[in-house]
């Protein structure tokens, strides 16, 4: 299962969606708006990872959408649509955020064989702290384990995200669907099989202007970056309203300009940062490309480092990126 959610990580929902039709099984997204973007883009059953709101219930009308059932009262809910709606029992293992306790499993899945309207296909639970836990991981799947052997075979047992998949996966003998989002994009969420994947998206832009400041100039909002000698600006056209982190602010953030790391000054912007290139080679001229998340000659930023710098994690940078940044699919 694909996991497109959060418009594929930043990297564009479409786009994704299209090549990996015929690829995967299904594709996994939050809400029901994300659903239809996917079915109307690629064949494909398409699975709602979270609780529907009551007004979004209707969707479930069309076979190819499947729900996640957590309690009594969502399947009542969905019986109550009056047509057969597709749905995995979801169950809390950990995290908190939806799905019964396992306690809970036995009268959920009987109250849900009474009602002829729900066609149970699945069982699914979420990994907490895959990347951060192996220990309460380890114990987790057991636990699960344990949980199936009380249950009836269902058509589709899955656990893991990508964490899951890394580090988890010969553990899992039961599962027979796995869910990566973060490593489906290029993106290890731990670091340790970082070079086992390649990244699927560049961040670039343009400068767009090119200045000589003096010593004791202020640069940004705020003047919280002073020059301390005379200094080379290029003014480049990105910023958080384009999804590039404020909290990049004088956070030692680099972009990469010639194949050379060049730092950011000052306070991120709205529309643009400010860089130092005064020690590049040759000096840069507007139209040229900056790179803040990709390879250029022979050094490259991964979306983990920005996020280091930023103080979060992956999936929220690249989540972050906004519908002003231009997806460009390209087939390499």
């Amino acid at each position: 299962m694909a996991v497109v959610k959060a418009n594929a990580y930043g990297h564009g929902l479409r786009e994704v969606v299209r090549a990996l039709a015929g690829l995967v099984s299904s594709f996994g997204v939050a809400n029901p708006r994300e659903a239809l973007l996917v079915a109307e883009s690629a064949p494909g059953d398409v699975f709602l990872l979270g609780p529907l709101l009551p007004h979004e219930r209707s969707l479930l009308a069309s076979p190819r959408f499947v729900a996640a059932v957590s309690t009594l009262e969502e399947a009542q809910a969905l019986h109550e649509l009056g047509h057969p709606v597709r749905a995995h029992l979801a169950v809390d293992t950990g995290m908190g955020r939806m799905g019964c306790l396992p306690a809970e499993v036995p009268a959920l899945l009987e109250w849900i064989q009474k009602l002829p309207g729900i066609q149970l296909e699945g069982f699914y639970t979420h990994f907490p702290s895959a990347d951060e836990d192996p220990p309460f991981t380890v114990d987790q799947i057991e636990r699960i384990r344990l949980l199936l052997a009380g249950m009836p075979q269902l058509a589709s047992i899955h656990l893991s995200n990508s964490a899951g998949v890394l580090d988890f996966l010969p553990r899992q003998p039961f599962a027979n669907l796995v869910r990566p989002g973060l490593m489906l994009y290029g993106v290890c969420p731990t670091g340790a099989h970082q070079e086992e994947l390649r990244p699927v998206l560049s961040l670039r832009s343009r400068i767009s202007l090119v200045r000589r400041l003096p010593e004791g100039h202020g640069v940004s909002y705020g003047r919280s970056f002073v020059t301390l000698r005379p200094t080379t600006v290029a003014t480049v056209c990105i910023g958080y309203g384009d999804g590039y982190p404020r909290h990049l602010s004088n956070r030692g953030a680099e972009v990469l300009i010639q194949g050379r790391r060049c730092a950011i000054l000052g306070r991120v912007t709205m529309d643009q940062i400010m860089v130092d290139v005064t020690e590049l080679p040759v000096i840069p001229l507007p139209g040229d490309v900056v790179t803040m998340i990709g390879v250029d000659g022979t050094e490259r930023i991964l979306a983990s480092e920005v996020a280091a710098w930023a103080d979060t994690i992956s999936w929220d940078v690249l989540a972050g990126l906004t519908s002003r940044v231009e997806r460009i699919a390209v087939e390499i």
